[in-house]
């Protein structure tokens, strides 16, 4: 694979321990030998992408937190190294070997779940798979606050662990804003088990670790239970597809509907010609349009009164219109109602994947850079683009919050393609005052672009308060802080 030739160029094996059949034996004695697997782990050893492939000999599958401080106290004695994996849906290697390190799936970390509806908050483990908790919750009126492509097979442990944002996050915030507490165990001597917050709105009696480990992505400690904010399901919503001319009409849009949608706008998605084409082309959806338009937008509006949702989208659209802003548009009322509009949006990353091979990038931006590089790599790649084979540039993302995904398509993967755009893509979000990971996380694939730009003391910190909880690196090995 194209990512892992160019990961393993630059790294050496670190001398951990090499697993043997006395270790084998020691962690079925610890999860029972049915939930130690050595045969066909092909899937684990490989992302869903097929970009990352590891070559781990054994995944555990412990089911309580005493079970993975006691797989993680072994590891620390012996110095074996260890990735920690979720559902296996991201999408920069991070849960994927890089050498032999075992793995620890979370699939049976799935026995603890309440919720108060009062309160509302959920406490669950980490193995629960997002839209399952939001079927638990529904039954009380209650969803979670992130809405991802992946939910029927993300974990909320993987959730947490990576920081995943998701198409509501302008209204709701990311986990960082809905996270009370959770349970992590540690790399030390003990596999000590942290509880950490609670599941109180507000309690300050001591440093909030629980933000160091969100986004963390398994480097400091593997996440076993979390406790998070659920809010209210909207009773009602009005959801618009609105063509636009140009990006800075996108731009004055945004604007507007912050201003005039307010506490209701739950949504803000773009889209450009490109990756219409795109959806369009390979996911058989339909552009209601008579023409792709240069951009499109969804914006949803939602609240406790489906007719005042309806109300406030339609005077919003009404000045947007008399403003010269938006070249056509449809609109819907009702959550069935709206699945085709969102078809269109949730098309995107899948449609890609079926024209050829997909560079993705994930990046946050100022509104006002946020599609500029989209031109500036097509003026740079416009000299050699069929030398190349490279098919399709496009982007589509969160406007709302500044998180463009943004796709080079190509015949094949090469290291051509890879050499000249990696570094310059990297280097041109970073000096215009952007974030190379947005929420798809660091992984194998940024490992070593993820200090441009950084203070030194700060990198320098990082590594400190790694080392802290993970005395002899074993957690997650070659990526981020390593």
């Amino acid at each position: 694979m194209l990512y892992k030739r160019n990961c393993h160029s630059l790294l050496n094996r670190k001398p951990f321990k090499k697993l043997t059949n006395n270790d084998v034996s020691y962690f079925k004695s610890i999860v029972g030998n049915s939930y130690v697997k050595e045969d066909d782990i092909e899937s684990y050893n490989e992302d869903w992408m097929k970009w990352y492939k590891g070559n781990s000999k054994c995944v555990l599958f412990p089911n309580s937190l005493e079970e993975i401080s006691d797989i993680v106290k072994y590891c620390y004695k012996e110095n074996i190294a260890i990735v920690p994996q979720s559902g296996n849906t991201g999408l920069v290697g991070g849960s994927i070997p890089v050498f032999d390190e075992i793995i620890l799936s979370l699939k049976r970390m799935r026995n603890n779940f309440s919720f108060d509806p009062s309160s509302g908050i959920v406490q669950c483990d980490a193995g629960f798979i997002l839209e399952e908790i939001n079927e638990k919750l529904m039954n009380h009126g209650y969803m979670m606050p992130i809405d991802l492509g992946a939910k029927g097979s993300c974990f909320i442990g993987g959730n947490v662990a990576t920081c995943a944002g998701g198409i509501q996050l302008i209204k709701y915030g990311n986990i960082h804003a809905n996270i009370l507490g959770l349970d992590a165990i540690i790399a030390d001597e003990k596999g000590s088990i942290l509880r950490m917050g609670s599941s109180l709105r507000k309690d300050n009696t001591d440093l909030h670790l629980t933000h160091l480990f969100v986004g963390s992505e398994g480097h400091l400690g593997i996440i076993g239970n979390v406790k998070m904010l659920a809010v209210p399901c909207p009773k009602g919503i009005s959801t618009s597809l609105l063509a636009m001319k140009t990006f800075d009409d996108c731009k004055k849009v945004l604007h507007l509907a912050k201003s005039q949608l307010c506490e209701n706008l739950s949504s803000f998605e773009f889209l450009d010609h490109d990756i219409l084409q795109c959806i369009k082309q390979f996911s058989n959806v339909p552009i209601p349009f008579e023409k792709i338009p240069q951009f499109a937008l969804v914006i949803e509006c939602s609240g406790s009164d489906e007719e005042i949702c309806s109300k406030k989208m339609e005077n919003f659209l009404s000045f947007c219109y008399d403003e010269n802003l938006v070249d056509d548009g449809i609109v819907t009322n009702g959550f069935n109602e709206s699945k085709g509009i969102w078809n269109i949006r949730e098309g995107a990353p899948l449609s890609v994947g079926k024209e050829g091979y997909v560079y993705k990038y994930d990046m946050s931006l100022p509104i006002e850079h946020f599609y500029m590089l989209n031109n500036e790599i097509k003026n740079l790649l416009q000299k050699d683009k069929e030398k190349l084979g490279i098919l399709r540039i496009c982007s589509y993302g969160h406007l709302g919050d500044g998180n463009i995904h943004f796709n080079l398509i190509s015949k094949q993967p090469t290291n051509d393609i890879y050499n000249i755009v990696h570094p310059y893509i990297y280097n041109w979000v970073v000096n215009h005052n952007g974030s190379i990971s947005a929420e798809h996380g660091i992984g194998q694939l940024k490992r070593n672009y993820m200090s441009i730009g950084k203070d030194t003391t700060q990198t320098a910190i990082s590594r400190s308060i790694k080392k802290l909880f993970d005395p002899k690196g074993i957690l997650n090995p070659y990526k981020f802080v390593n």
